[in-house]
């Protein structure tokens, strides 16, 4: 394998077109409106990324929609079908059984996480907030359960007050807390060549929230490591909003800009998908050097795009309103040169997918 991807064909030529691997160690932002075959496109270039690199993914998946990236669909070629059948592929979901049950550790996540995940404001609830803080050089046995019994029977009625509240949320009855035993982090830092965090199983966004933030949370203590890890947010929008408006919601926002300001230098690499730039945190989007445009329609988010990533020429970003499914505009360090493809077939089943209409 080389350091150039294929993943379609050039608009004007019908020539391959490619991507380089190398410059994958940038954040990228890739965006589309609805219909454009963004969620697709992204599964092709994933698909490359497993061929040709050894880059670890981490995918966060609120749609599900990369759940079969195990899976190669019957029309890939044998020698691509054999490829990815051999790559360590880790699907991780709620409804999973053993290994493959998609769960995290409650105190292994940043202190302030745990006040967020019990919806604790550090001014509206301060005193409950400031002994959340305390239990983090407290509590030293490790384990999720033990947490809520010590709370219980602490003689400080604050931290009394913290047990309560986590049984008032239901947050103990959660069907995704380790308790001490094996989590999502943990196959992680096995170095799987990816990792599908399947978030679309649970009942809550607070549950999507913090398993997505625990993640994260593990990756950022971890960071003096210098692990080169792709991490893939699908729907961003959905964990890096610009008006999060739960503690929750901020703190993955807060963790995700942190990581795009940051993270580039210990090997964290953001790839943040989305529908429309608007509905992204900004802070996220200036950090990024690569940029993949599909269909969008909107001359105001053109018009920003234009801005923020000025080594995409205008004449290019133009046409995005008169894009065909499939199409995409590349640019920056993982293009030679900015280019218009249209995005090649893909090599593995797809996930989610449309509700359909009956017919009579």
């Amino acid at each position: 394998m080389n350091a150039e991807m294929p993943i379609g064909t050039h608009l004007e030529t019908s020539e391959t077109a490619y991507l380089r691997a190398p410059k994958l160690n940038r954040h990228t932002f890739w965006c589309g409106q609805s219909g454009s075959g963004k969620t697709y496109a992204l599964g092709v270039v994933l698909e490359q990324v497993l061929l040709h690199t050894h880059l670890p993914l981490v995918i966060l998946d609120p749609n599900s929609d990369f759940v079969h990236l195990d899976s190669p669909q019957d029309s890939a070629s044998e020698e691509a079908a054999a490829q990815l059948a051999s790559r360590d592929v880790r699907i991780l979901r709620p409804s999973s059984p053993g290994d493959r049950h998609l769960q995290v550790r409650f105190v292994d996540m940043d202190i302030r996480s745990r006040a967020a995940v019990l919806q604790l404001d550090p001014v509206l609830d301060a005193e409950e907030y400031n002994a959340m803080l305390r239990v983090g050089a407290e509590y030293t046995f490790g384990d999720d359960r033990g947490l809520a019994t010590w709370l219980e029977n602490h003689e400080d009625p604050l931290l009394r007050r913290l047990a309560l509240r986590l049984q008032n949320l239901g947050v103990l009855e959660w069907d995704m807390w380790a308790w001490g035993g094996r989590d999502a982090t943990d196959v992680i830092n096995e170095l799987p060549d990816a990792t599908v965090v399947d978030l679309g199983g649970f009942d809550s966004a607070a549950q999507l929230q913090a398993s997505a933030l625990a993640v994260l949370d593990r990756l950022w203590a971890q960071r003096h490591e210098r692990t080169g890890r792709l991490v893939v947010i699908d729907e961003a929008h959905n964990l890096a909003a610009p008006d999060a408006g739960t503690p929750l919601a901020r703190a993955l926002t807060e963790r995700i800009v942190q990581i795009a300001a940051e993270g580039r230098k210990y090997g964290i690499w953001l790839l943040l998908s989305t529908q429309r730039p608007s509905k992204l945190h900004p802070n996220v989007i200036s950090q990024c050097d690569n940029l993949a445009l599909m269909k969008m329609s909107s001359t105001r988010d053109l018009d920003e795009l234009g801005q923020i990533f000025g080594f995409a020429p205008s004449e290019l970003l133009e046409r995005s309103p008169r894009f065909t499914q499939g199409q995409a505009l590349f640019a920056g360090g993982f293009a030679s040169e900015p280019q218009l493809v249209q995005m090649g077939e893909r090599l593995t089943r797809e996930g989610g997918s449309d509700v359909p209409i009956g017919l009579r």
